[in-house]
């Protein structure tokens, strides 16, 4: 729980983490706070998809709505190349009615690898767009359309310029699946990677990669895109119809590379915290 930062504090987060932004005109007083519902205090992150393609009209669309839904639409657009175009600030048309167990969760940052999922949505739950910041990410939202590593990257790093900003930890970055029981977005990657990603990236001086390690040190693996790539591209039809037709997932390359990826990371999670423990317990 914090009040939001100021329109400059939160720029110059996000420029602190690293992120490429662009200023639209007027995006500091762009908001719907003067709809009479507030704004604050803020409790995390909401990360969407726009079902939109080309960066052009996602922007306006984000920046202005549509018939039913006025601008702006959020408060930042990550597009494809990772750039984060500012479009508003203040309260912002994003994350909409929601499940009070998740906020109370986020708030509290006391879940596990999710916060509990949730039973009410846009309609007839507790009101989002007063305690989240949000980011519509460029994407059909269609479980195909790629994400690109420099927008996975600029996700992250938004995540992380809020977290640090406010002293929160990665579990104050969540999506919109993980609030509203009506939303799926975002789609093609998953949330408790992004919130790993962000905690990695905490733990760094802002706006610096990771060490590079020496050719002995290198660990053979995929890239984020790389996952991302090779789960869109090698799911199997026929082993989904017979999944299906099972109740159960039937492995194919798809599962292999999706179960392979998450007990590796989970594994490095843990290595992690050992190590953080055991230097705690040094210095102590």
């Amino acid at each position: 729980m914090a009040n939001p930062l100021s329109a400059d504090r939160f720029l110059a987060a996000l420029r602190a983490e690293g992120c490429t932004v662009v200023e639209h005109s007027g995006w500091r007083t762009h908001t719907r706070t003067s709809s009479g519902r507030p704004w604050g205090p803020v409790h995390g992150v909401v990360i969407h998809h726009t079902v939109s393609k080309g960066t052009d009209a996602t922007v306006r669309i984000c920046r202005d709505g549509y018939v039913g839904l006025p601008g702006p639409l959020c408060h930042g657009v990550i597009a494809k190349d990772g750039t984060i175009h500012l479009v508003g600030y203040g309260r912002t048309n994003h994350a909409g009615g929601g499940d009070p167990d998740v906020l109370a969760a986020v708030t509290d940052e006391s879940y596990g690898t999710r916060p509990p999922a949730p039973n009410v949505g846009n309609t007839d739950g507790t009101d989002g767009n007063r305690a989240f910041y949000g980011f519509e990410c460029e994407n059909l939202g269609d479980g195909v359309d790629p994400w690109p590593a420099a927008q996975l990257d600029a996700i992250e790093r938004a995540g992380a310029a809020l977290c640090r900003a406010h002293g929160w930890s990665s579990k104050s970055v969540i999506g919109h699946l993980e609030w509203s029981d009506d939303k799926n977005d975002p789609r093609g990657f998953r949330m408790p990677d992004m919130r790993t990603w962000v905690a990695i990236r905490l733990a760094r001086t802002p706006g610096n990669p990771a060490p590079t390690p020496t050719p002995e040190e290198a660990p053979v693996a995929l890239s984020k895109n790389d996952v991302a790539q090779a789960v869109l591209a090698y799911r199997e039809p026929r082993a989904d119809a017979e999944s299906k037709k099972a109740g159960r997932r039937i492995p194919d390359i798809h599962g292999y590379i999706v179960g392979t990826y998450q007990a590796v990371t989970g594994i490095a999670s843990d290595v992690k915290k050992i190590l953080t423990l055991l230097s705690e317990k040094k210095e102590s």
